[in-house]
């Protein structure tokens, strides 16, 4: 991987971002597009996994267990994944923060696809024995490694080429790919539903992994051709380029960090109770497979066109408070999502689905934002990676199986999960209420520690 070095002649990049006039350049919109286009595909991978543990990998590989058990297993290799997040996000947040964003993207979105592949390659426990569900596991690890590299690097190319005054609409395009993704990797799964049973389980799942290659070609060439960032190379001459990124965020951030985890939860948990849970549930209790399935694909696009309004909001209001409306929504709405998911018909799951995506996109959109907006730039990459991905693991890579033992402790009542999640959101609410606002800092001349600029 290799830099390039600024010369004496060269204009200054901090002039060059912050005068740039709009986001509507042909140089603008490839960079865009490559945010948008390659974290759809790395989330296309990594959630195509969780629709597939929350239907069909409890009968594949966990076969000897119960039909309780073996979901909760299922569960237990998806939070795997997510707890690789946070080491996929420091070691690729390092290079990253180190030699450039650009080169680390492409590596980790041809990791990613190799991992995905090879799921749909994989044989069986009733074929191979234990050695099946172990390597799903290694599988997994993988793929959290990948997007936890992926989604600091996309955000950062987009909010570092932006404007000041549209940072938080030009990150949103890394969080946009995230429910398009979703949607892509769910209506895949549900094409292939549509097949009889057993075919489904002994060879239409694996379709879906296997389309990976496909989109992974697509994303590396739209990807190769976009430019290092300014605030990057402008980075690549000062004392700062030589530090070390998670020393230095661990060191002289310790609370933005925390703060950014324990607000990013909140986005996660809702996205683990309804995509993943939630999904599980209403097929368990009746509902069609196929149905839930498709209720599931149009949430994510209800997420997708809320993510890009709360970004342009956030651009205008300021992140906070745009951010913590959709947590005091998503808080008020819990029972009702819960009571609609346990009614165990598709309109009742819809319903659920829809509002809470909907809710969770109002916390996301300026998301990207926000934790950026937290690191100087020679630990950016790093600390935001960091902070995202934690949240990922804290709060989806476990909901679903805490719900499922929530559920199984409270004797099949919904009551005590309800207050618990209630209680994620108050936590988060707090943290969010302690952090700076961002949308109106100065990211060139930003400094490490309680904020200084």
């Amino acid at each position: 991987m290799t830099s390039t070095r600024q010369t004496a002649a060269t204009p200054d990049p901090s002039r060059q971002h912050e005068d740039q006039p709009s986001l509507n350049t042909r140089e603008m919109r490839r960079i865009l597009a490559s945010s948008f286009i390659g974290s759809l595909i790395e989330y296309y991978d990594f959630l195509l996994y969780a629709t597939a543990a929350a239907i069909v990998f409890s009968q594949l590989f966990f076969t000897n267990l119960g039909p309780g058990f073996a979901a909760f297993a299922s569960f237990g290799t998806l939070a795997a994944g997510y707890v690789a997040r946070p080491l996929g996000g420091a070691v690729f947040g390092h290079f990253g923060d180190r030699v450039g964003r650009k080169n680390v993207l492409v590596i980790s979105m041809l990791t990613m696809g190799i991992a995905t592949c090879l799921i749909g390659l994989l044989p069986t426990t009733a074929q191979i024995g234990v050695i099946a569900p172990v390597l799903l596991i290694v599988l997994r690890i993988i793929q959290g490694l990948a997007v936890g590299g992926e989604w600091g690097g996309a955000m950062l190319m987009a909010l570092e080429h932006a404007p000041k005054k549209k940072r938080g609409f030009a990150a949103s395009f890394a969080n946009m790919g995230a429910p398009a993704g979703a949607a892509l990797a769910t209506l895949a799964v549900s094409a292939v539903t549509l097949l009889p049973q057993d075919q489904f389980l002994s060879w239409g799942w694996r379709i879906p992994f296997l389309l990976s290659v496909v989109l992974v070609t697509v994303g590396l060439v739209i990807r190769l051709k976009v430019a290092e960032t300014p605030l990057f190379r402008q980075l690549q001459d000062m004392a700062e380029a030589k530090k070390l990124p998670l020393l230095e965020v661990v060191t002289r951030n310790p609370k933005n960090l925390v703060l950014g985890i324990i607000t990013g939860t909140s986005v996660y948990t809702i996205a683990g109770m309804v995509t993943v849970w939630a999904v599980s549930y209403a097929v368990g209790s009746g509902a069609d497979k196929t149905g839930v399935l498709n209720a599931k694909a149009a949430a994510a696009v209800v997420m997708f066109l809320v993510v890009i309004i709360s970004a342009r909001v956030s651009d205008r209001f300021g992140r906070k408070p745009v951010m913590l409306t959709g947590m005091i929504g998503a808080a008020v709405c819990v029972f009702p999502i819960l009571w609609l998911v346990e009614s165990g018909t598709v309109w009742g799951f819809a319903i659920a689905v829809m509002l809470g995506q909907g809710l969770q996109g109002v916390i996301f959109g300026p998301f990207g934002a926000f934790t950026a907006e937290l690191f100087p730039t020679h630990m950016r990459y790093t600390g935001a990676s960091l902070a995202y991905q934690s949240a990922s693991t804290l709060g989806a890579g476990f909901t679903p199986a805490i719900a499922t033992g929530l559920v199984l402790t409270a004797g099949g009542s919904l009551t005590f999960l309800g207050t618990v999640w209630i209680l994620a959101f108050a936590v988060a609410a707090a943290a969010i209420l302690l952090t700076r606002e961002g949308s109106t800092r100065d990211l060139t001349t930003m400094r490490a520690g309680s904020g200084r600029e």
